[in-house]
């Protein structure tokens, strides 16, 4: 790294890490928690389930936007000494700094079908498409600036994955065109 510089990941990049193993992990869990019965039987487990998805995915889609926004909107320019971090770099830490979390949020919407079927995968999934619209609302906001925001990988805490945690104190800004990642961080095409 250059001196004065700093390591930069992508806010879009780490929001939307977590959506596609939430989700799949969570459809898995619905498709076998549908096997079983359950205490309360398949139907009121799928629509359970159903009011689980809708509340994960609105409450994590709009959970700390005021925060984000303000971040947005301090964002100061990077300089050029500053390392952007690759895409797949972000993704690969924040998976593993949360393996043991999805693996034991899994193994705990298994266990839930035991009494209600397919409710806690249906939570699963629904907290990762919370996700991915949390990182297309980012997407909008950095089309709108016409800049891409990135944090200190520093302040991103053990696990990689605060973007808007109290560590974060400011954001940097790049154009549209840096890093790997269009905006919301999906895989530049």
């Amino acid at each position: 790294m250059a001196r004065g510089g700093q390591g930069l990941a992508r806010v879009a990049v780490v929001v939307r890490a977590g959506a596609a193993p939430l989700w799949w992990f969570g459809v898995f869990a619905a498709g076998i928690g549908m096997l079983l019965p359950g205490l309360t039987g398949r139907r009121i487990g799928v629509m359970a389930g159903a009011a689980l998805f809708i509340l994960a995915a609105v409450v994590v889609a709009y959970t700390r936007r005021k925060r984000y926004a303000a971040l947005v909107r301090s964002a100061a320019r990077a300089s050029k000494q500053d390392v952007l971090q690759d895409r797949a770099v972000t993704v690969r830490n924040w998976r593993r700094g949360h393996r043991w979390w999805l693996l034991l949020a899994f193994v705990a919407a298994l266990g839930s079908s035991f009494a209600v079927p397919a409710a806690g995968g249906m939570l699963l999934a629904g907290a990762g498409v919370g996700l991915w619209l949390k990182a297309g609302w980012l997407g909008r906001r950095e089309r709108a600036e016409e800049a891409l925001i990135w944090v200190r990988v520093d302040w991103l805490g053990r696990r990689a994955g605060a973007p808007a945690g109290k560590p974060v104190k400011a954001c940097r800004a790049t154009g549209v065109a840096a890093g790997d990642a269009a905006p919301g961080g999906a895989r530049r095409r």
